[in-house]
């Protein structure tokens, strides 16, 4: 499979799968261009691209594609459904009776749909709010009033549950995860504007030839280094000994291995810091209180306590989520009920704090490169006096998705695909069909 492009509509179920996820996509981007009735689209554009930079609902803006500064039926985007799914996920650990919810298969499909419960109750209180919030906005709602809110709250909540629809529709019958190439798409068609703006810069003299290349070179780097983070990982080596099984059947014993990823928490860490050290820089927005005001301009993204706030926050969550998600006690006991022990670590409480000891040394790397792709546009930025929007939470976004789309593509043409495995009669290459018979 020297190049699996070529054969990617070959497959029939691939084809399929591709073809409805394609248009789960397109139905997406046409839903995040309707306006939302009695919102002056202009206002609040012009209210986010001046006042509205560096605030909570900038951060907003990015994951809803652009769709909340254009006031769309898809302005609350997938993030309520995300949101759900962190407020679960993050229960686990508190409450013992979600946390065995989590384990149990039966469990999980509950926890799936309080999750899509809690989205429709976030889908109202956000479509709600942003109500509130443009009505406050000069010029932004022609005919303010219970009827306007109430239309927005309508309209919102049901593309936001149409929207959460959309993505588990993608995760069941197509390639990838649905919310995630959601997030994916919104965030890469900001690409095309992004460059014609460059062009547009450079032609007219405020961006430099050489300026242009140094930042090109800076992103290459900077994707190139992505990559390599999101797939390192620190393989533990597992022995499994020979077990007799009863009935003269013998398991063989095996060797394998625990992959630990240096960047276990993802781009989460990101997204938590920047949420908390915008918060002031909101609050002061619409308060219109002199002291908060000048508070909030320590945690402008030219000050230094911005990047060293920031560089801290990410590194905490880090560690705080990575302990979330990944739990080396119930590691260690699967590992002894399935007869599995790490080369010089005794089964149990030993294996346990092995585990956490590495995940902790390998943490540390990794919430260092999340601090270096999270304050890379604010240098270049600030140095090269150039907008930099591909950096970041973006970023991590657009090459973690694609890299997990591109593996489920490879694993479906593997199945169809045995060329050096299987052999076709007479000794030749092997075919892309196996025939069985009865």
């Amino acid at each position: 499979m020297t190049s699996p492009i070529p054969n990617l509509f070959k497959v029939p179920e691939l084809k399929d799968k591709l073809l409805f996820t394609l248009l789960c996509l397109v139905v997406y981007r046409i839903g995040a261009h309707i306006a939302t009735p009695g919102v002056n689209v202009d206002a609040l554009a012009d209210f986010l691209a001046n006042a509205g930079q560096g605030t909570l609902f900038s951060l907003y803006d990015l994951f809803a594609g652009g769709g909340f500064s254009r006031a769309t039926v898809f302005a609350l985007g997938i993030m309520p459904y995300i949101s759900a799914s962190i407020v679960f996920q993050l229960a686990g650990p508190v409450f013992p009776v979600i946390e065995k919810m989590q384990r149990d298969e039966e469990g999980k499909k509950r926890l799936t749909q309080w999750t899509r419960y809690l989205t429709v109750v976030l889908c109202l209180f956000q479509a709600y709010g942003f109500a509130i919030f443009t009505e406050q906005l000069p010029n932004a709602v022609a005919s303010p009033g219970w009827a306007f809110r109430m239309t927005t709250v309508l309209t919102l909540t049901t593309g936001g549950v149409f929207v959460m629809w959309l993505g588990e529709q993608i995760t069941e019958r197509g390639i990838g995860n649905g919310m995630s190439l959601l997030i994916f798409f919104s965030i890469v068609e900001r690409i095309l504007p992004e460059s014609l703006r460059t062009i547009e810069a450079l032609k007219t003299g405020t961006l430099s030839f050489p300026i242009l290349l140094a930042v090109l070179a800076i992103m290459v780097f900077v994707v190139a280094g992505t990559v390599a983070v999101t797939v390192a990982a620190r393989r533990i080596p597992i022995q499994i000994p020979r077990k007799v099984m009863g009935r003269g059947r013998i398991r063989e014993g095996q060797k394998t291995f625990i992959p630990l990823r240096i960047n276990s928490a993802g781009v989460m860490p990101i997204i938590f810091a920047q949420s908390l050290i915008i918060v002031p820089g909101t609050i002061a927005t619409f308060s219109g209180i002199d002291w908060l005001k000048r508070f909030a301009e320590y945690f402008n993204t030219t000050s230094i306590w911005y990047v060293v706030t920031s560089a801290v926050l990410i590194v905490f969550f880090a560690y705080f989520y990575t302990s979330i998600i990944f739990n080396p006690v119930d590691l260690a006991e699967n590992l002894k009920k399935q007869g599995g022990f790490i080369p010089g670590v005794k089964p149990g409480a030993a294996t346990a704090d092995y585990i956490d000891e590495v995940l902790s040394r390998i943490t540390l790397p990794g919430a260092i490169f999340l601090t270096i792709v999270a304050m890379l546009p604010i240098v270049v930025t600030n140095v090269l006096n150039m907008p930099f929007g591909f950096g970041g939470t973006a970023l991590l976004i657009v090459v973690g998705v694609a890299l997990d789309t591109v593996q489920q593509v490879q694993q479906h043409l593997l199945l169809r695909q045995y060329d050096g495995f299987m052999k076709g009669p007479g000794g030749g290459s092997g075919s892309s069909r196996v025939s069985f018979r009865r």
